[in-house]
């Protein structure tokens, strides 16, 4: 593994490694020993949307590796001004030991991996979020003490989310059915690799409960990401019915969790009592965001 720009680049092997690198990570936090990891690395941090969980879970993750982390938003950088990605590869991979992007379009990461010579962190893209279900998968392992054989039931937008929850759960073992509306199907790549799969199931529908019958873990989002606003209207509409709510739970497995990258719109995608009855693994997928991101970097950039 040379950068982390999708989850559909990797095997399940090496997402069991990251994994198993998190835990150990996370472990060494807890007991305040210090992590192996050479002093004074340094991340060059690049948002073009706006973040909470993402860019405090990597400065503090960098700064906890012992390294520093150095934030830059459109309005502080010349990308913003024009400046071709591939210059502002070069120029970062002379200064920095790796870069992170959070941005809209999949081709940024994957040109900074092109043209830089340092490993790339994709922090999230609209094809793709694979740091957010390297923590998820975390907080299911934690909580379930596996992934392989367990079914994923995800309900909502085919966004980034669902893209990389098909791609992570089925190369690590898990079945995976997607219940999407009509035009909000997860991107054509997705369905491609998970009609190759032949170690897991995969069922994509436009029924909420039958992605939840069974399910041991069920995963919602936002029906309108960053971006979407002008939709907002016409996705309420769209989405109706495809709410986490009681009747949705009561069809999964005993003690099936819930899994939510936030912010939640309590009262669209979940409802308040499922969210707060489930905010725990909910907040603990949240916290693992910087142990997952941790062993990222840390097997990236040493």
């Amino acid at each position: 593994m040379n950068h982390l720009l999708k989850l559909l680049d990797l095997t399940g092997d090496e997402i069991i490694h990251i994994l198993d690198t998190g835990d150990r990570l996370k472990a060494e936090q807890k007991a305040g020993k210090k992590h192996d990891f050479p002093a004074g690395k340094t991340l060059a941090m690049i948002f073009a949307k706006n973040s909470t969980r993402t860019r405090v879970s990597f400065e503090t993750g960098i700064f906890q590796l012992g390294g520093q982390g150095i934030f830059l938003s459109n309005a502080d950088s010349q990308l913003g001004r024009g400046e071709p990605i591939q210059d502002t590869a070069r120029v970062l991979s002379r200064y920095c030991d790796g870069i992170m992007i959070r941005t809209f379009d999949q081709s940024e990461p994957e040109d900074l991996a092109k043209y830089g010579s340092v490993p790339v962190i994709n922090g999230l893209t609209d094809f793709a979020h694979p740091c957010q279900v390297l923590a998820d998968l975390m907080t299911i392992r934690e909580h379930r003490g596996r992934l392989a054989g367990l079914k994923i039931g995800y309900i909502g937008d085919g966004n980034n989310m669902a893209n990389s929850v098909i791609a992570g759960g089925l190369k690590c073992g898990m079945d995976v059915t997607a219940a999407c509306p009509s035009g909000y199907h997860p991107d054509k790549a997705v369905l491609d690799f998970a009609a190759s799969v032949t170690n897991a199931r995969f069922e994509l529908t436009d029924d909420p409960k039958a992605a939840a019958r069974g399910a041991d873990v069920i995963f919602t989002d936002v029906w309108a990401s960053m971006g979407m606003e002008s939709e907002i209207a016409q996705r309420q509409k769209a989405f109706r019915g495809y709410c986490v709510d009681d009747g949705i739970m009561a069809l999964a497995n005993h003690g099936c969790m819930v899994q939510h990258c936030l912010p939640a719109h309590r009262g669209e995608e979940i409802t308040e009592k499922v969210f707060e009855e489930h905010a725990q693994e909910i907040f603990d997928e949240a916290e693992n965001r910087l142990h997952a991101q941790k062993a990222v970097m840390y097997l990236l950039m040493r």
